[in-house]
């Protein structure tokens, strides 16, 4: 299988997609599968119910500081035309086993470990980019990618509100077991991430709903942008995976 930046969005201070891939030989040490940011997440919509909720991931500072709560959530489906080799053999393939789909954003650490790049973005005028770092947890049909940590890059303020929020990330990447059979079988991702922030001295003017709603709106269109082109490469790397192409190169060229 496969993680990449868009499937794997960011969630640590800021969420965001990543991408990885399964390598059905050997690991790569630094290249992609995705599951964006972007890593990706869940095998239907009744599962996303039993999705675990996400849980703060990054300590902030304690302080008398007003805060402000992101939390935006997203589904992507699509239909896949099972090859001769099984498209849920690909989805159980070990992480250990996985390539990224772009390699100028995704990262290998270790066999279950990736760091990912996201996607540079604007909020409120400055520009941010979430480094972050995650874990890809195996399942029956597909993985569960979690995120580690964040750090912010980008505009001077930006970079200032590191160890000053809390975020999560959940992404779960799955395919029905009970269409195995079928013709066409559907790969589904799901996604929630949840920010808390220490609202900057510079923002407190600004009602907190006015802060939260942006912020929200901000981390929708991510997912919504970045999720679509995760699976559609999800689905490029199983075939050539199903068709024997033991290249493996990477599918992404670090463009949106």
């Amino acid at each position: 299988m496969a993680l990449s930046s868009s499937s794997c969005y960011y969630s640590s201070s800021c969420p965001i997609s990543t991408q990885f891939r399964k390598n059905p030989t050997n690991s790569l040490p630094v290249h992609p599968r995705n599951a964006l940011f972007g890593l990706t997440s869940s095998s239907s919509s009744s599962d996303s119910d039993d999705l675990p909720k996400p849980s703060l991931s990054v300590s902030a500072d304690s302080s008398s500081a007003p805060k402000a709560r992101f939390v935006a959530r997203r589904t992507e489906s699509i239909s896949v035309r099972p090859l001769e080799r099984p498209l849920l053999e690909y989805m159980s393939l070990p992480a250990s086993q996985y390539s990224v789909l772009d390699a100028q954003r995704i990262e290998r650490i270790d066999d279950n470990t990736f760091r990912c790049y996201v996607y540079k973005f604007k909020f409120f005028a400055f520009e941010v980019c979430p480094v972050l770092l995650v874990r890809v947890e195996e399942e029956v049909n597909g993985c569960l990618i979690n995120l580690l940590s964040c750090k912010l890059e980008g505009s001077p303020i930006v970079v200032a509100q590191n160890n000053k929020f809390d975020a999560s990330m959940v992404n779960r990447i799955s395919c029905d077991r009970n269409q195995s059979s079928s013709s066409l079988q559907e790969l589904t991702s799901d996604t929630v991430i949840e920010v808390c922030i220490d609202i900057p001295f510079l923002f407190r003017a600004i009602p907190v709903r006015t802060i939260e709603s942006s912020g929200a709106r901000v981390l929708e269109q991510i997912l919504k942008l970045m999720l679509p082109r995760f699976m559609a490469q999800l689905v490029k790397d199983y075939q050539a995976w199903a068709s024997g192409d033991t290249s493996r190169q990477p599918l992404g060229t670090g463009g949106i």
